[in-house]
């Protein structure tokens, strides 16, 4: 009988504070929805026009609108002045032959209230998707890729299946898009269609079952924040007729979008746009809302604490209240001399155990990380210990000023790069990446052994690592010059490069890819390719980069299956479609990186026509059209002769095929560029006799290594700071 009182005192208290939200003599819901005050549902029910919300009504149920447009309101948190509506999802669906059967747009179009960027995530489903999502002043998307099913992850939309973006803040038009490589006919049975929708962060969980299942859902929850009209709160305050904020109340400004927002002050509950309507909270009932020892008494807006007779103190916490004690004996001069030496003897246990606590840490980190057979590797290896390093936790940190914010020079995906200077004066760039996986300990190992040993003036050399702090770290030399893409595509660079400088830094880069292909052991594969991880040193001398979190791979295959992983713009089209990675997939996005030493265009621009977005795609069809030279940077096409240029271009188009069997190995592109820079330097070599020429580029070509079963050795697979997208409109 008593618990029942209590739920009907709880279901009264309930009812008499949604009672407290609404306007008098105004409807409180439609349908199963409550309509708090500052909106309403007629004339004289909210606060403005802004606020109303149309409630359609049938025989069968009633359904709230917002103002005179077609979301449908869930929800209104008067609290968090968010507003949670209907949205549509757009979807582009196919046929079994890749014929189009549905394709649904949808926009989103606010007066006000704009669409929440902090709840709310723009999402696309799908295997074959590329998802665009278009507001006032930005452009943004995501692209989702798989095989099948068994590369699906549910609940994960990374990528694969799915993938999720964040909005702009201020929000209140956008318009998405949705696009397709192949028509879904690879995916078709598994994944007909592809969707996209903006969505309420958490409301929506992916499983492998909506690459089908999605066709039966056309609405999802988003988030709105609302707030009270377009001024400050210091402008608004200046008219107390239109001001919204009523007693016992505080005035802050939106933080997405204009107008500003009401809160009831600190020990009040309620609705603070009605007049009244923030109303006195009894903290004393709820032991969650005061700290009182003993006796608590409320206030108007608070609460006070007090001890009982017999006690003293202020009656908050633990020791709140402390019983009054006679003194009956005053400490002597020997207990005060005892407490000190119990104070000091504290003191000194307590910094002994907590650098012994630090050292332990510290050596946990270590052995976790591999730390011991990183040091068993090393003294395997003669003369290793010259070329690796294993720094203290302590050097680096000085190194870089304790990670001073001063100190970095690159940020991503992967985590942040730091400039530091060593005791011993090097310069360094050391990278602290965000997360390791342990179950790559040992292979991390033997990379960074391994990687320590290459030796090449063109490559970024890592120097060593540090295996004290929860994630490594890693060290590499430093090089001052910034990219290849700065120089390139800035807008701000001083000049630009020469023909002769690019044809150096092209020849230089196919030298190194040629080194780790066919002279590394064992052969490495980089992967990453791209105008960014080419890095150059005060005199433009090419230095590959980017070698920091390489995985070995067994000597004995032709081909290596992984997780595509890449760059769009670079990522090779057949690695993309079988995920076999061979060396032929870093020949492919060399081939990308000449072109655009050719064009001075970027590998990948969205803000450029379907066409022209893919700077493979566009070099390959003008090529084709004999369009070239309407590409060519004005400064490289007037300064080279147009056999020269051809040459690099169908070097280039080699380089791009399809088929990674038809593409030139990374020693024959090495080969022709070397050639063609001794031909500019030295024209007396082409009056050499061709044929011997050729049998000599062929001689040469033909040199790779190969195991004792006679097979072609690969492979290594280089760096995670990546994102799992594939190329647009691969082909």
């Amino acid at each position: 009988m008593n618990l029942h009182a209590v739920f009907l005192w709880a279901m009264m208290l309930a009812a008499t504070a949604a009672s407290l939200t609404i306007r008098p003599d105004c409807e409180g819901d439609c349908g199963n929805v409550s309509i708090p005050y500052p909106f309403g549902t007629r004339e004289g029910c909210f606060l403005n026009e802004d606020f109303f919300i149309n409630c359609s009504r049938n025989s069968t149920h009633s359904q709230p609108f917002l103002r005179k447009g077609n979301y449908v309101v869930q929800e209104i948190m008067l609290e968090n002045h968010e507003l949670r509506v209907l949205s549509s999802v757009a979807r582009r669906c196919y046929n079994k032959t890749g014929y189009l059967v549905k394709n649904t747009l949808v926009s989103g179009n606010l007066k006000l209230f704009p669409f929440s960027n902090k709840r709310n995530k723009f999402t696309a489903v799908g295997c074959d998707t590329e998802a665009l999502f278009r507001g006032e002043n930005v452009t943004t998307g995501c692209l989702s890729v798989c095989n099948s099913t068994d590369s699906v992850t549910s609940g994960s939309c990374t990528g694969i299946g799915c993938c999720q973006t964040s909005i702009p803040k201020g929000l209140l038009k956008y318009n998405v898009t949705v696009h397709t490589y192949h028509n879904h006919t690879f995916t078709w049975s598994f994944n007909p269609c592809s969707y996209t929708f903006l969505v309420e962060e958490g409301s929506f969980n992916f499983s492998t079952a909506d690459l089908i299942d999605l066709q039966k859902i056309d609405k999802v929850s988003t988030v709105l924040d609302w707030a009270v009209g377009n001024q400050t709160c210091e402008e608004a305050q200046k008219n107390s007729t239109s001001y919204a904020c009523k007693e016992n109340s505080n005035c802050t400004k939106s933080d997405n979008g204009p107008g500003y927002r009401c809160y009831c002050s600190v020990g009040y509950r309620g609705n603070p746009y009605l007049p009244n309507g923030c109303y006195d909270v009894d903290e004393c009932e709820d032991p969650e809302l005061n700290d009182c020892t003993d006796r608590c008494t409320n206030t108007i807006g608070g609460y006070n604490c007090s001890c009982p007779w017999g006690h003293h103190g202020h009656g908050r916490g633990k020791d709140g209240c402390t019983a009054y004690q006679l003194l009956f004996i005053k400490i002597t001069i020997g207990v005060g001399v005892g407490l000190i030496v119990l104070l000091t003897s504290s003191s000194w246990l307590y910094w002994i155990l907590k650098k012994r606590k630090f050292l332990k840490v510290k050596e946990k980190y270590f052995r976790q990380n591999g730390g011991l057979i990183l040091e068993q590797q090393l003294s395997k290896r003669e003369g290793s210990n010259e070329r690796s390093k294993i720094f203290t936790a302590e050097e680096l940190e000085k190194a870089t000023n304790k990670y001073n914010e001063s100190k970095i020079i690159g940020r991503g995906g992967f985590g942040i790069v730091y400039k530091g200077i060593l005791s011993d004066g090097r310069v360094v760039a050391i990278k602290k990446s965000k997360m390791v996986d342990q179950s790559q300990v040992g292979q991390f190992i033997n990379e960074v052994v391994v990687l320590s040993q290459i030796n090449h003036r063109n490559i970024v050399k890592l120097l060593g690592c540090c295996l004290e702090t929860e994630v490594p770290l890693l060290v590499y030399e430093f090089v001052t010059n910034g990219t290849l893409f700065d120089y390139i595509h800035k807008e701000n660079k001083v000049s630009p490069i020469s023909w002769e400088t690019r044809i150096r830094i092209a020849a230089e880069t196919a030298g190194v890819l040629s080194y780790l292909h066919s002279a590394a052991s064992p052969p490495i594969i980089h992967r990453d390719i791209k105008s960014n991880n080419i890095l150059l040193d005060d005199n433009y001398t090419a230095k590959v980069s980017d070698f920091g979190t390489s995985r070995l791979v067994p000597q004995d295959q032709m081909q290596l299956s992984t997780m595509v992983q890449g760059t769009l713009g670079y990522l090779d089209p057949e690695y993309l479609l079988t995920s076999q990675l061979t060396e032929k997939s870093d020949v492919y996005s060399f081939g990308v990186v000449l072109v655009e030493l050719l064009t001075g265009m970027k590998a990948l621009s969205f803000d450029k026509s379907e066409e022209e977005r893919s700077l493979a795609m566009y070099f390959l069809s003008s090529l084709k059209e004999n369009r070239l030279f309407q590409l060519l940077e004005d400064n490289i096409s007037h300064e080279v002769n147009g056999e020269e240029l051809n040459e690099v271009a169908l070097l280039a188009k080699r380089c791009l095929e399809l088929k990674g069997e038809d593409r030139p190995t990374m020693k024959e592109v090495a080969m022709e560029l070397e050639g063609m820079r001794k031909m500019k330097m030295h024209p007396w070599i082409g009056e050499l006799n061709s044929e011997e020429t050729i049998h000599l580029l062929d001689e040469s070509s033909n040199t790779h290594q190969y195991d004792t079963n006679g097979n072609v050795t690969t492979v290594y697979d280089s760096i995670r700071d990546h994102i799992t997208l594939p190329l647009h409109n691969a082909r």
